[in-house]
């Protein structure tokens, strides 16, 4: 029989147990540590059956991630070739497992659901098949998988690379609506950009049976897009075509190239897959233009600059101008409002009115769960949030806009675990966004895990370089990016990194607050974090006081007499709420 090997924390016995039922069950021989013999080491029975082993499921947990053990099996089948991941409660894997596709089991009690069928299929193609006819033939039809290559601007213009991106994008998105194809994740996919591939060698590194690759010429109205399917085992093309369209046709050629890539995988659609495939949210090729615009500025923008934010807001308005029913435009509206109003102090729309807009028209637009949890968090309303939250990462776990802001949000309730799923979360769809990083350093320490708190810091660092290294005024970059020095103990780069930021940003009072923090937490200067937190105080809003009142960065001064006159100070000039009814700030933890 094959051998399956199976990783996992304690905690999650129980679905062990089932996920090994269901293997056996399918005709596949399974070991666990349940079956440790009484007269061997555990380390030399476990290398001996991670070698031996035709395939490794590792279960990933809360727990799990944090056990160097299961990171260690993990880390030994990844070079061994055998790794195949599944997450058992949302979490998503650590780094750098994160980069490998994960089955979602959230949930699973058994059955033949989408994550089962997607790990099971790894489990067919790793270990030769199972010895039940039915499985077998369950398991070929499951092997078409695809990994969808960015498509490679060639419009002459670097500015248009927005547009290809969306393009392949939403494609990807399109094809992991087909149940019986398991479809590459974004972040993976795009770790190829701009690169020459050999498409053979992305099949055979990634996994897949085919790979979808293609180019983008955007001029004026017209739009040509090339794509070629290709057999990732013999490197012929399985199909192949160009559309010269223009573009108020872009939404047709979306449709040509699923639809064409179903028939010629000869996968089967579902009725609701076939109406899913066919929903746009538009019928405005002007819309989608500027939404895409919007969201490539969002997702590469500079954190903590407001000019950034009104950006996105200011594009996202003509998106629902040109189309008022366009509901992914009013999503993210939403959000570019609730930043304003609430991180900035702007008066006015606070993003309620577009998050309720988007649900009216849609009542699946993740984004706008978040902007409504964001709404009922500050007044108080703390498990509705959480609730509205959940519901949007529920709707759409592969935006980085979604969780991004659920990451905001539980970490300022402290919810430091879940903080740290999304925010890694966003890291695997969005590798270079340093901010995530930055944010994880604080978690990490937080949680107490030193490892992945200097390799979040290191990984601050490097991205937060590549930016500047073409944008040196970018306020956030320096910020995340001298946290990452402070915590691997570089101080006097720190302090030329923040002397620097405060020359070319001068008005960024978001990263003036990053810099205070590292400050506090890795140099114990508290001195000059409450001289650039004063600063700050000066134009607070009620939101980020509550951040102050909670950050767990500022913990360690919390009881100093400054601290406390500055807090007090605040709340009686600004009239800034107390959390929990509280008087006074929380000590530290």
């Amino acid at each position: 029989m094959s051998h399956v090997f199976i990783s996992y924390a304690r905690s999650t016995e129980e679905q062990a147990i089932q996920v090994e039922k269901a293997l056996r069950d399918t005709g596949y021989g399974v070991w666990r540590d349940a079956e440790l013999p009484a007269h061997r080491t555990y380390a030399d029975v476990i290398e001996e059956r991670l070698k031996s082993a035709n395939a490794v499921v590792v279960l990933w947990s809360a727990e799990a991630a944090r056990s160097q053990w299961v990171r260690a099996e993990a880390d030994a089948a990844r070079e061994l070739g055998t790794l195949i991941q599944a997450s058992v409660d949302g979490t998503v894997p650590p780094m750098p497992f994160n980069q490998i596709q994960c089955a979602d089991l959230k949930g699973w009690k058994g059955g033949d659901g989408a994550g089962w069928q997607k790990l099971s299929a790894s489990v067919a193609a790793l270990a030769g098949g199972s010895t039940n006819q039915s499985d077998r033939a369950k398991a070929k039809r499951q092997t078409n998988s695809v990994c969808v290559l960015p498509f490679a601007n060639m419009s002459g213009d670097a500015e248009q690379e927005y547009f290809s991106d969306g393009i392949s994008e939403d494609i990807t998105t399109d094809l992991s609506k087909i149940s019986a194809l398991a479809v590459t994740a974004r972040n993976t996919a795009f770790q190829f950009k701009g690169q020459s591939v050999d498409v053979s060698d992305v099949a055979k590194k990634l996994g897949v049976s085919h790979v979808l690759e293609g180019s983008v010429r955007k001029a004026g109205n017209r739009v040509r897009i090339t794509a070629q399917l290709i057999d990732g085992a013999t490197g012929d093309h399985v199909w192949a075509d160009r559309y010269d369209r223009d573009l108020t046709d872009i939404f047709e050629i979306q449709d040509e190239i699923s639809k064409a890539i179903v028939e010629a995988l000869k996968v089967k659609l579902l009725p609701e897959e076939k109406k899913a495939l066919e929903q746009r949210g538009t019928t405005s090729a002007d819309a989608y233009n500027f939404y895409l615009m919007a969201h490539n500025y969002w997702v590469t923008g500079n954190w903590g600059d407001v000019r950034q934010t009104e950006l996105v807001e200011r594009i996202c308005r003509r998106a629902v101008e040109v189309d008022p029913e366009y509901a992914r435009a009013w999503g993210l509206l939403a959000i570019a409002e609730s930043i304003l109003h609430y991180i900035y102090g702007r008066e006015g729309e606070d993003g309620l009115a577009a998050a309720e807009r988007a649900l009216e028209l849609n009542a699946n637009i993740a984004e706008a769960y978040v902007v409504k949890a964001r709404h009922l968090y500050e007044r108080d309303r703390v498990e509705e949030a959480k609730q509205a939250t959940e519901r949007a990462i529920q709707l759409d776990p592969e935006s980085w806009a979604v969780n991004r802001e659920a990451a905001r949000i539980f970490y300022f309730q402290r919810d430091f675990e879940a903080a740290a799923r999304c925010y890694e979360k966003a890291i695997s769809i969005v590798e270079t966004d340093y901010h995530s990083w930055g944010m994880l350093t604080s978690i990490y320490m937080a949680l107490g895990d030193k490892e992945r708190w200097l390799a979040a810091a290191r990984m601050a660092v490097s991205h937060a370089e590549r930016v500047l290294a073409h944008n040196p005024t970018n306020g956030a970059a320096l910020a995340m990016g001298a946290t990452g020095l402070a915590i691997l103990g570089e101080h006097d780069r720190f302090r030329e990194w923040v002397d620097r930021a405060l020359l070319v940003d001068p008005d960024n009072a978001i990263m003036q607050y990053n810099f205070a923090c590292a400050m506090a937490l890795h140099l114990k200067d508290y001195e000059g974090a409450l001289d650039l937190i004063a600063r700050r105080l000066e134009k607070i809003t009620p939101a980020l006081f509550r951040g102050i009142l909670t950050d767990p960065d500022l913990d360690g001064m919390r009881q100093l007499p400054r601290f406390q006159a500055m807090i007090k100070a605040a709340q009686d000039h600004h009239g800034m709420p107390t959390l929990a009814g509280e008087t006074t700030p929380p000590a530290a933890s």
